[in-house]
């Protein structure tokens, strides 16, 4: 059973009680995506890149993609972004979201439902700067190009939920299919997940948290 959830800083998430994971930071769900995968990861990356190219393992609520296209229309970045997701959220829950109320803007609450709108398993350009594609599928399945992304959002649930894709093997097909200089960002600093990411090639970094969390990871090629 999925319950929405309202988190600390008004934005919305929601609860998965068969698993007991919340999608998002209940202390709040945008201030935790925009401190760990915009400020950490888009911002970071657009300091040396013209085009930002992005996969997210976890595209869950679709939050981190609808962060990341405000940034690409504010200050014009290329942006190219693949989400994967094995486990769509169902449309009701979708249109109980409340981002776009929370971020004050009508463009990005259309953006929004156009992200999930938006056919599996293809690319769309959802505006000028902004090309677009969700994975119906597993990071296992999937066949990634190489030495193509420069940031990776890994914001699938836990490890102690997904042990699966929290492994040197998943870390290492990421890291191929990475630029060099491309960077991951994640919010888990367990010690396996550490491990996995060094075993792989990575240069790990921690960061102080976004609020209710010490800190997060990025991880370099």
């Amino acid at each position: 059973m999925i319950k929405l959830v309202v988190t600390g800083d008004g934005s919305s998430t929601l609860f998965l009680e068969e698993l007991n994971e919340h999608y998002h930071s209940t202390f709040g769900a945008i201030q935790e995506s925009r401190h760990i995968f915009i400020e950490a990861g888009f911002k970071y990356q657009q300091k040396s890149s013209k085009q930002i190219k992005i996969l997210e393992i976890g595209f869950g609520t679709g939050l981190n993609a609808l962060l990341s296209l405000d940034e690409s229309l504010k200050h014009e970045v290329q942006t190219d972004y693949c989400g994967i997701e094995p486990y769509p959220v169902k449309p009701e829950f979708v249109a109980a979201l409340n981002y776009g109320n929370i971020l004050k803007s009508g463009v990005l609450s259309t953006h929004f439902i156009q992200i999930h709108d938006a056919a599996w398993n293809r690319k769309i350009k959802l505006a000028p700067n902004f090309i677009f594609a969700k994975m119906k599928d597993t990071i296992e399945n999937v066949e990634l190009p190489e030495h193509y992304f420069n940031l990776v959002y890994f914001d699938a649930f836990g490890p102690d939920v997904q042990s699966e894709i929290w492994t040197e093997k998943i870390f290492k097909k990421i890291y191929d299919s990475m630029e060099p200089g491309g960077v991951l960002v994640t919010y888990s600093v367990k010690g396996i997940v550490k491990r996995a990411l060094k075993s792989s090639g990575f240069t790990l970094e921690k960061l102080p948290g976004p609020i209710g969390k010490r800190e997060f990871l990025r991880a370099s090629k």
